[in-house]
């Protein structure tokens, strides 16, 4: 305990002196210091992941289950909560069950993750019955804040810089465009994507010639669909907009077996481990990779989810109110800026 010595007693015949403002400043910082540090009060939450299946994709990305689950790991470290994770399984009943157990748990927050609609107003329903919030990713839960992903944007951001490239870098040339991926994948809402990076290609080259390439999930498909562009189109500039990095690396093989690498540009959405890499792994946007013709692609950040999720079912929990939906910040990752958002530490 701190001692304090004792005022001075008053001089005989004088006046009693009061504590000046700044002495009582000083007492109140001293006591506030030597008090019991007030404990922070900690939540259980519960986050059910959409899928957690070895080699399945989320979002029409190369992001998988695990490093969403990876992410929130990471992220709740710098919150008072405890985490409690649960498997759907892209499982309407596992869904249902895992809220269940969630009840079970009585946990002060419940995150659901989890495409089908029917099932999310179910297990939306259960859990408000039993005083639970709830927040929504990338689906929405009736009634129930959410935080997604913007496709429509990213692919703007896509289009945008595709098109910019190709009028400062081709001017008076003949440009087509191509948009390939799997563009059938109406449950990614790839097709929001395809019709952002049309309307940011738009903006900037509006008599642009657009061709659209379904790979219909299989990135080997390439190849062949993006060569026979390429046949019938050999004068041009190829600005091609790949749905995610996987298309996008392949697209690159495509033009460079054809001898087409100088005729074209690409512009990719996920950003993951394929292209920005880690320390020992080949990376390819880099300062150091000056030929590759991939531009960069617009970061989806699944792999960060936690960093921007949690900080949202904190402020739920301390009674603050949030938007009812709430975009993920896609930005265009480029060589330039690459380190910055993903540092190339060695992670394994």
């Amino acid at each position: 305990m701190t001692a304090f010595s004792a005022a001075p007693a008053p001089v005989k015949g004088g006046r009693r002196r009061t504590p000046t403002s700044r002495t009582l400043a000083l007492l109140l910082i001293l006591l506030a210091a030597t008090a019991p540090a007030a404990q922070e009060r900690r939540w259980v939450v519960a986050f059910a992941n959409l899928t957690e299946e070895p080699g399945v994709t989320l979002e029409g990305t190369g992001f998988t289950g695990r490093e969403v689950r990876e992410g929130f790991a990471l992220a709740a470290r710098q919150w008072p909560i405890d985490l409690v994770f649960y498997d759907n399984r892209r499982d309407p009943q596992q869904a249902f069950a895992n809220a269940t157990d969630a009840i079970g748990r009585r946990v002060n927050l419940y995150i659901q993750y989890h495409a089908d609609a029917s099932t999310n107003a179910a297990v939306g329903s259960r859990l408000r019955a039993a005083g639970i919030p709830v927040l929504g990713i990338n689906h929405p839960v009736p009634e129930a804040p959410l935080y997604t992903v913007d496709n429509l944007a990213a692919g703007r951001i896509a289009g945008e810089a595709l098109a910019e490239f190709g009028a400062r870098s081709w001017p008076g040339r003949t440009l087509v465009a191509v948009i390939v991926g799997n563009l059938s994948a109406v449950e990614d809402r790839v097709p929001e994507r395809a019709q952002g990076v049309t309307e940011g290609l738009r903006r900037r080259l509006p008599t642009l010639k657009i061709v659209s390439l379904d790979t219909q999930g299989n990135p080997g498909r390439v190849a062949a669909l993006l060569g026979r562009v390429l046949a019938s189109q050999a004068g041009s500039k190829i600005l091609v907009a790949a749905t995610d990095d996987a298309t996008a690396l392949m697209a690159k093989a495509a033009l460079e077996t054809t001898g087409r690498l100088a005729d074209g540009a690409i512009v990719s959405h996920g950003v993951d481990r394929s292209i920005h890499g880690g320390m020992s792994e080949r990376k390819e946007l880099d300062p150091s990779n000056r030929g590759s013709i991939v531009l960069g692609s617009v970061a989806f950040y699944l792999d960060r989810y936690g960093y921007e999720v949690l900080p949202l079912a904190v402020r739920m929990l301390r009674g603050e109110s949030v938007p009812a939906r709430t975009g993920t910040r896609h930005k265009l990752i480029t060589a330039a800026n690459v380190f910055v958002e993903y540092p190339p530490y060695d992670m394994q």
